[in-house]
């Protein structure tokens, strides 16, 4: 017997992806971590623009049934992102540079690969404050205020030859005048 269905799954934006970290990404949140500056923390940013994010998520029981014996077991679950919070209210949501980060901080969580706006879109989104990148390390990063707000409307930070700037997508196809 032969099962017909429809549902057909979408290519990957990472093919080849294998949850390895990008190394320079990796120096550079351990520079910062080492010596905290402006100018260190703008570098990680644009290095983190340029790479794909792993945003864990985690099954959650809606519904649960009572089994054999009176022990509960998960008969609904949801996916879910996964956001803490900070003691005084503000909430965050997760992302990580590499599986290794992501498992050594919850190794059953499962992870999205997507783009740091994207990640910070979501965060937004979900009425965070915060995107917290590798919480449990190596080396972890806040991005959060005017730069999360930049990259979730879809910008990204580069580093040019006098300092750092904002490539700003556009919506105008229009070419300009000449």
């Amino acid at each position: 017997m032969r099962v017909q269905h429809e549902r057909t799954l979408s290519t990957s934006a990472f093919p080849g992806d294998t949850g390895d970290p990008d190394p320079r990404t990796r120096r550079l949140l351990a520079a910062f971590s080492a010596g905290p500056s402006t100018d260190g923390y703008l570098r990680v940013v644009a290095a983190l623009c340029g790479d794909r994010v792993l945003v864990p998520v985690v099954a959650t029981a809606t519904r649960l049934d009572r089994g054999t014996g009176g022990l509960f077991s998960d008969k609904e679950a949801e996916m879910s992102v996964v956001g803490v919070q900070a003691p005084d209210g503000r909430r965050a949501l997760l992302a990580f540079t590499g599986m290794d980060s992501l498992e050594a901080w919850d190794a059953t969580a499962r992870p999205v690969p997507v783009t740091l706006d994207k990640a910070a879109e979501a965060t937004l989104a979900d009425g965070a404050a915060a995107l917290l990148v590798d919480l449990a390390g190596p080396d972890p990063l806040a991005i959060e205020g005017e730069v999360l707000a930049q990259l979730a409307a879809g910008n990204r930070l580069v580093e040019l030859d006098d300092g750092f700037g904002w490539a700003v997508t556009t919506t105008d196809p229009t070419p300009a005048a000449e």
